[in-house]
């Protein structure tokens, strides 16, 4: 099994020490899914609501929410995003969100591409809230990331 690596040989908290580790790329692509209902997919494909264009917002905050990671989740490491892709599709059931973070470091952008994903799909929930407050963000996961030790991994 695994050892948790936030935690020390004493069960403290401590932030990985990630000095040593050899500078590679690294690449993250994860997704998730805001389902809603019928009416909210409607409003969404005739593109008119009056807070803006939904999925180009949501793709903005994406991004921005991948560059503010390390401030959200306590033991994130800072890292220079080298490149941070999200992208949104009109799906039947609503919304579909990747995303893709990419850097050159000691440590993975996982973190990173599963924050683009919450933030831009909570986006999505905010600019529609008005015609669904029932939707439902879901799915949320890493689908792919490589770089490192560990390698390649691929759901």
């Amino acid at each position: 099994m695994s050892k948790l690596t936030h935690f020390d040989n004493d069960g403290r908290v401590n932030m990985v020490d990630v000095g040593d580790k050899t500078v590679t790329e690294r690449i993250a692509l994860a997704r998730g899914e805001v389902h809603m209902s019928d009416e909210a997919h409607t409003h969404l494909k005739a593109g008119k609501n009056r807070k803006g264009d939904v999925l180009t917002i949501a793709e903005i905050a994406g991004i921005m929410g991948a560059k503010k990671t390390s401030d959200l989740i306590p033991l994130c490491h800072p890292l220079p995003l080298t490149s941070v892709k999200v992208e949104l599709s009109i799906t039947d059931k609503g919304v579909a969100v990747t995303a893709r973070a990419k850097t050159k470091g000691q440590t993975g952008v996982e973190m990173e591409a599963l924050t683009a994903v919450s933030v831009a799909c909570l986006t999505v929930y905010d600019m529609l809230k008005a015609v669904d407050k029932g939707m439902v963000i879901t799915g949320i996961e890493l689908l792919e990331k490589s770089g490192g030790k560990s390698g390649l991994y691929r759901k």
